[in-house]
């Protein structure tokens, strides 16, 4: 059976433990090979060897950051007492959205967890959550949770994408839990124009994208709304999914935030996000 190669960045509060108890689930059907970061904020000033001795230039003491390194590390430690020898644990210094971005990408991770708080209001505008930033750079697909999904049973799944222009997508993680769960894949379409044949339009085209992603259990829904988040979010109201997916160009910011991410920081449900290619 394949498996799977899982990061979960963690601060070592319940967040982190949320996200661990998510792989744990995943592990159920799939052989999972579970990996810690955690990530030292410090300037780019500062810099470890492969020895783990630190440098700096000065404006920081290096005595301390050897001694956050040395909190950190007992922490990792006992991330192996709490969860078994068999997890690995990484310990890296930078800044922390692009550490956990490139460590996921540069050693070839399947999937990044991680649990979050969600972000509202000025928050949101200004900065926006650690998790949210991550499905935004990073091209290994996120999975992420507000809360402990320990009791999910993954047996449907839904994918909000734009049918206009079907074609192979970044989907291998899908079709891994699929396998896996023997789940139900719900196409879903948020439109503003939900007439007959529009309707008709938009389902040839969920064929034609079901077929280019070798994707044969599937159900295809369009629904009318004011825009993709409350789409999902009245659609769940509706039909309890398990799982959404959907994916990002990997662009926002201040002016413009993607529907991906407002998903992330509101909806109460694990969220797989995964580049879509251009």
């Amino acid at each position: 059976m394949e498996s799977l190669k899982v990061l979960i960045p963690t601060d070592f509060s319940v967040q982190a433990e949320y996200a661990y108890l998510m792989v744990k689930k995943l592990e159920e059907k799939i052989p999972v090979e579970i990996h810690f970061i955690h990530v030292l904020g410090v300037p780019d000033t500062v810099t470890m060897d492969k020895n783990g001795n630190i440098q700096t230039c000065g404006e920081i003491s290096v005595d301390y950051v050897v001694s956050q390194k040395t909190i950190a590390e007992r922490k990792l430690n006992n991330l192996k007492t709490l969860y078994g020898s068999d997890i690995q644990s990484h310990l890296e210094l930078g800044k922390l959205t692009e550490k956990i971005v490139s460590y996921a990408q540069s050693n070839h991770f399947d999937l990044i967890v991680m649990g979050t708080k969600g972000s509202w209001g000025l928050k949101e505008k200004l900065s926006g959550s650690e998790t949210q930033m991550i499905a935004r750079q990073s091209t290994v697909p996120l999975l992420s949770l507000m809360c402990d999904r320990s009791d999910l049973i993954i047996e449907n799944i839904l994918l909000v994408h734009d049918f206009s222009n079907p074609k192979n997508e970044n989907l291998a993680l899908l079709h891994k839990l699929i396998k896996a769960f023997n789940t139900k894949v719900h196409l879903l379409q948020i439109s503003k124009d939900t007439s007959d044949v529009n309707k008709l339009t938009v389902f040839s085209r969920m064929d034609e994208f079901a077929s280019a992603n070798s994707i044969s259990n599937f159900d295809k829904h369009v629904l009318n709304d004011t825009d993709v988040e409350n789409g999902v979010i009245h659609f769940n109201q509706m039909q309890e999914m398990d799982i959404v997916c959907i994916g990002t160009h990997g662009k926002g910011g201040l002016f413009h935030q993607s529907a991906t991410e407002k998903l992330i920081n509101h909806l109460f449900k694990p969220i797989i996000s995964y580049h879509l290619k251009n």
